[in-house]
């Protein structure tokens, strides 16, 4: 299948202002791109591109005072079908695992593994390792937090989000990132596009998503503790340690948030757009 998906944001600068914008599909999918995800300045603004220490590509530009506008239209070739499922996949002992997938079982800034640890265990370390012990950790997660816009708070950890019962699809996942830590599983914080391809139509406008993943059997595997089934269609664009480490925006400076806009739909007819003036390619 074809997917069109992009977004436009708009923001309001009181000054000119430093921004990094982490908004391009991630390079693991570039095969797949069909039309790039070219990124629209208006304004006008010189900007570069760089890959982070994640491997997430990265924009820094300078927004100058006044109305700004980011935008970026593109399309992906998906194979339409569910997400992988690797049942019978087994943990791997701390001793073996590589060494870059380490970092994902520390502790991070919304990730207090230490907080959790005595629960972590005790819930859930009667459970078979492997895929069938992250699969418990989505389920407690998906049934334990009540979902809701209004439950969203920038600083709301996973200790918060166990504690208050209530956030958004980040605070799922930091608390499924946290509790599989905890049992020495690497998880990874994602960030992306997830349309409603496959499932009924959410009566909500349409966001940024945020998973994990697992480090099981040589390999990561995306799980949702948010929606807790596989999905088709989910578009990568960033991967840390947690949503610090994957901010859509870091502007450094002060700003208003005016409007924003996201797109994920199945489409069968396309055309390439008329790009702006200020187009800025993807990562190569």
């Amino acid at each position: 299948m074809i997917i069109r998906f992009g977004y436009e944001i708009q923001y309001e600068f009181a000054q000119s202002t430093p921004v990094v914008a982490m908004l391009h599909v991630h390079p693991s999918r570039s095969s797949d791109i069909i039309r790039p995800d070219h990124l629209e300045l208006t304004p006008f603004s010189t900007a570069y591109q760089y890959f982070d220490s994640f491997g997430n590509c990265c924009t820094r530009f300078i927004a100058p005072a006044g109305p700004v506008q980011l935008r970026a239209d593109g399309l992906i070739s998906d194979l339409g079908v569910p997400e992988m499922s690797a049942p019978f996949a087994n943990e791997a002992p701390v001793q073996t695992l590589p060494t870059d997938s380490l970092t994902y079982l520390l502790g991070s800034r919304y990730c207090e593994t230490e907080a959790l640890m005595a629960f972590a265990w005790q819930r859930f370390g009667t459970v078979k390792p492997g895929w069938s012990r992250v699969q418990a950790v989505c389920d407690y997660v998906h049934s334990h937090i009540q979902f809701g816009y209004e439950f969203a708070r920038v600083t709301k950890t996973a200790l918060e989000v166990w504690k208050e019962r209530r956030g958004v699809c980040r605070d799922y996942a930091h608390l499924a990132i946290t509790l599989c830590r905890c049992l020495n599983i690497p998880a990874r914080y994602c960030t992306g596009y997830l349309g409603d391809i496959g499932v009924p139509a959410m009566d909500a406008p349409m966001d940024f998503a945020g998973w994990f993943e697992a480090y099981l059997d040589g390999g990561w595997y995306t799980f949702d503790p948010r929606n807790n089934q596989r999905r088709i269609g989910r578009i990568l664009m960033a991967r840390g340690r947690d949503a610090a480490d994957v901010a859509i925006t870091t502007t450094f400076g002060p700003n208003v948030l005016k409007s924003f806009k996201v797109w994920t739909d199945e489409v069968n007819e396309w055309s390439q757009p008329t790009l702006g003036p200020a187009t800025l390619p993807a990562c190569a």
